[in-house]
């Protein structure tokens, strides 16, 4: 099996032996562990290996479910990804009538620097298909007008697509219990503000009416808790104040909205971050192994 590379991560209640378990049992197959990171969190277990294939003694699949049932016997979950053929996620964007996250994620997309692929925009509104369009990106839209309705299409389109990832690009609707719980973890929203200040409606115009001289955006995943989801990204802008007028305020925020719903999909797509104990944690050690394509082997 020359040149193939696997990821194998492991999490789970933290525990002694994890590691000598896990190399005793690759090194007696044949697996060369290139580079591995390590870390607990809350009481769990965080570990990333990448690893050489190269001599495996035994079939991959024979490996993969070796590795699956170690994990079970010390209750750990484990996934092993081969490295040098990622599957690329799947990512449904759901819009209304804004189009600046949309023109962001599709052009990271073109550039490249979402390493995922978008198959499909979902709305409540026409108003932004010939974006779509133009990116050769299949839009749908129905109307929200009826909300138990327009969330049971939304369902079905979202598996009809098989998304691994929802991502609420200004979609001006609230998600319903149904598609929560469906994508658990794999909804990401952008909301205007430094939460938790200023949730709900309006909230740049209420930081600008407020006075504060400091807001931004906040970039989390979606829960059935309205915006108290837990938060991946924050980034803020300066407000002037006494010189800044509302629509001032509001278009340096729709600026940062883009930027950050973009690094925080980046993240989940490459798989950088994980949800523990309902907070997002990130993971050092496929940061190295991914951002390692472009400059040669991971270095330990």
């Amino acid at each position: 099996m020359p040149g193939i590379r696997a990821v194998i991560s492991v999490i789970g209640r933290d525990q002694k032996g994890v590691v000598a378990k896990f190399a005793t049992y690759l090194a007696d197959r044949g697996v060369n562990i290139e580079d591995i990171q390590q870390q607990v969190v809350h009481g769990r277990f965080i570990m990333d290996m990448l690893v050489d294939l190269t001599e495996l003694s035994i079939s991959l699949d024979e490996m993969i479910t070796g590795l699956l049932n170690l994990g079970k016997q010390i209750e750990m979950d484990v996934r092993v990804a081969l490295h040098n053929q990622p599957r690329r996620k799947r990512v449904a964007l759901l819009v209304s009538k804004e189009p600046h996250c949309l023109q962001r994620l599709i052009e990271d997309q073109v550039q490249g620097s979402l390493r995922g692929q978008i198959v499909c925009v979902l709305s409540n509104h026409p108003t932004l298909e010939p974006i779509a369009q133009a990116a050769g990106i299949p839009f749908e839209h129905a109307p929200s007008t009826d909300k138990p309705k327009h969330m049971a299409w939304l369902l079905d389109r979202l598996n009809h697509h098989k998304a691994d990832l929802v991502v609420l690009a200004r979609y001006m609707q609230i998600v319903d219990k149904s598609v929560v719980e469906a994508y658990r973890y794999r909804i990401i929203n952008i909301h205007p503000s430094l939460l938790p200040y200023f949730p709900g409606a309006a909230p740049y115009r209420q930081a600008w009416e407020n006075g504060v001289r400091v807001t931004g955006c906040t970039a989390h995943f979606v829960t059935e808790a309205l915006d108290e989801g837990p938060i991946i990204l924050q980034d803020v802008f300066h407000i002037e104040v006494g010189k800044d007028t509302a629509d001032e305020v509001k278009n340096k925020g729709l600026a940062l909205e883009a930027q950050v719903l973009s690094q925080a999909c980046q993240m989940f797509v490459d798989e950088k971050l994980v949800v523990i104990d309902g907070k997002v944690v990130f993971r050092p050690g496929l940061s190295r192994f991914l951002d390692a394509e472009k400059g040669g082997p991971a270095k330990a």
